[in-house]
């Protein structure tokens, strides 16, 4: 049968619309602006795509070894003590004392108080804290969170907010106490008074630098372990900022796959006569800028370490350390901006000594250039956390030597008084 051409010409157009047609729809469906709208079955979005982009280079920045003398972190201790059996006030009067000299003294002055207050069956009434000039004074809220404070310490003593009139209005009995108060001193020396006068007034002394264990165990060891190291927290917004400050380090030395060592190196300490000394051991008491860049540098740390300085600003005898390592830091420069006013502007030097104590608490890595109370007392905090890579400076003669070497008696010889406290 022969085939018109019309027909052949008519259905090849037919046949050519309905190809364009269904090109036309396929193109509207994967192509269109819309196409970004998410389907409703399960499945990995685009957010999460997003996610793992962020995140890969993370991955990248790891170092393939070691880029400095790291170690992990000890396993964080448990206490060895009980929990103080709840003990009523009995009502024989009060014990008032003050915080003062930075957060290395605060927490033996909170200890010594507890353990006075506890065997005398006295009522604590909450300190204020006293910075080193006339006039620098605040309230214990400012710097630490009171509703802790008194919860930890609930059934163990009394404690009261606000002071009371009696006290206000009467003259009260001062009495010194020695750091590490015995029960024999208080039944001996302080019992007497507190009888007599009903209320005191504690001002703790430290005769000596001692944070050495304990050599047997007493029955207010428990309260002055509590005390020691678990009242103190800070109060929510100077907690943040020290949060905020220890990320901004972290995020600096991830950078370059490594950790950040915190340095306890105050310029106006180091020009004193104590510096000039040496210490038991025959090591010098102080080690300034340079001498902190050379021992870190041979015992292995990089140039791209991340430090943190205790010194509040810039002083141009830090430049010495700058050189060894361009990533050093003070508290002006890493601290939010919008709290460096209120923490460093007019905070006092008290509240730039509480920042520096907990970020050195943190740290990952911590190296006392001043030996003293403030290095003994963030050993004991990190000591308790696990947070044991604690570097005693000193000379180095050879060109590299070995970091374990340098690590803290206190940990090695686990002769601090931490050590009586967790286990």
């Amino acid at each position: 049968m022969a085939v018109d051409p019309k027909q052949i010409l008519g259905a090849f157009l037919t046949f050519s619309m309905f190809a364009m047609l269904a090109n036309m729809i396929k193109e509207d469906h994967f192509d269109s602006p819309n196409a970004n709208v998410k389907p409703n079955h399960p499945g990995p979005s685009d957010v999460q795509y997003e996610k793992i982009r962020i995140t890969e280079p993370k991955r990248e920045t790891l170092p393939k070894k070691s880029t400095g003398p790291w170690a992990e972190d000890g396993i964080e201790l448990k206490p060895c003590w009980t929990r103080p059996a709840p003990k009523e006030a009995e009502q024989s009067g009060f014990v008032t004392f003050s915080l003062m000299h930075g957060p290395e003294y605060h927490i033996s002055q909170i200890a010594d108080a507890v353990v006075v207050a506890r065997y005398l069956g006295a009522t604590l009434v909450l300190p204020d804290i006293r910075g080193s000039t006339p006039g620098d004074k605040r309230n214990f809220d400012e710097v630490y969170n009171v509703e802790k404070f008194v919860e930890i310490l609930d059934g163990v003593v009394k404690v009261t907010k606000d002071q009371p009139a009696e006290i206000a209005a009467g003259k009260i009995a001062v009495v010194k106490v020695p750091n590490r108060v015995t029960e024999d001193h208080i039944a001996e020396q302080i019992e007497p008074i507190l009888r007599m006068k009903r209320n005191i007034r504690l001002v703790t002394y430290f005769p000596s630098v001692n944070m050495r264990k304990a050599e047997e165990k007493k029955d207010l060891d428990s309260v002055a372990c509590l005390a020691m190291f678990g009242t103190l927290q800070l109060e929510p917004e100077l907690q943040e900022v020290v949060d905020l400050m220890i990320e901004r380090l972290r995020t600096s030395s991830r950078k370059s796959g490594s950790k950040f060592i915190a340095v306890d190196l105050r310029v106006d300490i180091l020009e004193k006569k104590a510096c000039q000394g040496r210490t038991e051991s025959g090591r010098k008491s102080c080690y300034d800028a340079l001498e902190i860049g050379v021992f870190l540098r041979k015992i292995g740390f990089q140039r791209d370490t991340t430090i943190y300085l205790t010194q509040s600003k810039w002083h141009d005898s830090l430049d010495a350390l700058k050189e060894f390592f361009p990533k050093t830091y003070t508290k002006d420069s890493i601290i939010p901006g919008d709290k460096k006013h209120k923490f460093l502007g007019s905070g006092g030097f008290e509240i730039e000594k509480v920042l520096d104590f907990y970020i050195c608490s943190q740290s990952d890595v911590f190296v006392p250039a001043i030996s003293g109370l403030f290095y003994a007392n963030v050993a004991g905090k990190r000591i308790a956390s696990g947070k044991t890579q604690i570097l005693v400076p000193s000379e180095v003669s050879s060109t590299s030597a070995s970091a374990a070497d340098f690590i803290s008696s206190y940990v090695s010889k686990k002769n601090h008084l931490a050590h009586s406290c967790f286990c």
